[in-house]
């Protein structure tokens, strides 16, 4: 993996249960896996506040932003029946611990 030049955070509470989170993770899977720009997306759960986050890796700032002009990105908050709106962070990626393998 090439190193990523912008990472997004999306955070979230929400009324369903983590079988119900497990399954909508599962049923999306494939519509990230064909976003070439994504590099990784890592799936996360804080047990003890019972926030939920997307942790993304993007190879561009462009990548991004198509995502985030997409039907994809906009149905978030329905598709996991958040708690209001999801807290999204963008953060400029500095310099990754290790090498990526490439």
């Amino acid at each position: 993996m090439t190193v990523p030049a912008v990472a997004l955070l999306v955070k979230f509470k929400t009324r369903l249960s983590l079988e119900e989170v497990q399954h909508v993770v599962e049923s999306r899977i494939e519509d990230f896996r064909a976003l070439s720009a994504l590099k990784q997306k890592y799936y996360l759960r804080d047990t003890k506040t019972g926030e939920y986050a997307g942790l993304y890796l993007w190879e561009s700032r462009e990548g991004l932003a198509e995502y985030r002009a997409s039907e994809l990105s906009k149905t978030i908050a329905k598709a996991y029946e958040t708690e209001g709106d999801p807290r999204i962070e963008v953060y400029d990626v500095l310099l990754p611990l290790r090498d990526t393998g490439d």
